[in-house]
């Protein structure tokens, strides 16, 4: 088994370079004897020479030109590793797993990776979209670093923490054909009255998103209505497709305006809507510095 070490790759570079052990031990600020003797000691490890010597030459063999090949960048990889502690220390480089609800893709999202990623861009971010039950498993799990999500009415798990982000309307979000054949009652761009509360509804499923969900059955029992719900989905993408198609109405965040999609209309409601807040979860125990970064961002945005 070799046991070298980083002292005796060093003395092997010196030489290599130098071709010369006077001078490469005077580069190293040692006397020669004791670099020869590291050498040779190296070459029994090795079971291999690494130089042929003359009174007059020092060369490598083949088989020391090609080893040199690899030691020297192993060795400077070697010299990096104070460097790149020190970035790990400061949170300018490592790892960092972010997931997300579908909504933060139209709101928070975007703007919170733009800043991440241009202030430490050395640091590696993976991105996953996931429901916000489906996060505080991978949360609790440590399979994820940080998440974007919909608190639950009962509360995070005591091992995460949490904080708000950004809280919007519920806004309507119609087929336009709806709005053109006037199926919908609407006035300055907003939907009116209480006839929209008959049509069908597209909905989240309850164990997906209980606060997504109970914040809009809440709503219609609010006003004395039990919804019809048409169909439920997981995906916010994937309702905005059947409120195109025809197939009904969505109570969707305000930011989901900015999914355009033809033959959607998102209309605000006249009356007083549904507030949803979506904010950034962690585990409470993490402290490295890409989550302390990440959560700085977000905490900026948030206070703007």
């Amino acid at each position: 088994m070799i046991g070298m070490d980083l002292r005796q790759l060093n003395h092997f570079l010196a030489v290599a370079e130098e071709l010369h052990f006077g001078r490469a031990a005077e580069r190293l600020g040692m006397t020669q004897p004791p670099l020869s003797q590291s050498i040779m000691a190296l070459e029994r490890e090795l079971g291999s020479p690494l130089f042929t010597r003359t009174k007059r030459q020092v060369a490598l063999t083949p088989f020391g030109a090609q080893w040199l090949e690899h030691v020297r960048p192993a060795v400077g990889a070697i010299g990096e590793l104070p460097a790149m502690a020190q970035r790990l220390r400061e949170g300018t480089a490592g790892r960092l797993a972010l997931s997300f609800v579908s909504s933060a893709d139209y709101s928070i999202l975007p703007e919170l990776v733009r800043r991440y990623a241009t202030a430490f861009p050395d640091v590696e971010m993976t991105l996953a979209e996931a429901t916000s039950d489906v996060q505080v498993e991978a949360l609790a799990e440590g399979r994820i670093d940080a998440g974007l999500l919909i608190p639950p009415a009962s509360g995070l798990p005591a091992a995460i923490d949490y904080r708000p982000l950004l809280r919007e309307p519920l806004v309507a979000a119609v087929p336009q054909v709806w709005v053109e054949e006037e199926r919908l009652a609407t006035a300055r761009g907003k939907l009116v009255g209480e006839g929209w509360l008959d049509q069908p509804l597209l909905l989240f499923p309850r164990h997906v998103s209980p606060t997504f969900h109970d914040l809009v059955l809440d709503h219609y029992r609010a006003k004395g209505r039990q919804p019809l719900i048409r169909q439920r989905a997981i995906q916010m993408q994937t309702i905005i497709s059947l409120v195109s198609a025809g197939m009904g109405i969505a109570l969707v965040p305000a930011s989901l305006r900015n999914l355009a999609r033809t033959g959607v209309r998102y209309l605000p409601l006249a009356d007083a809507a549904p507030i949803l807040e979506t904010g950034l979860a962690w585990r409470r125990a993490d402290d490295t510095p890409t989550l302390r970064a990440l959560m700085g961002i977000a905490l900026d945005m948030a206070g703007r």
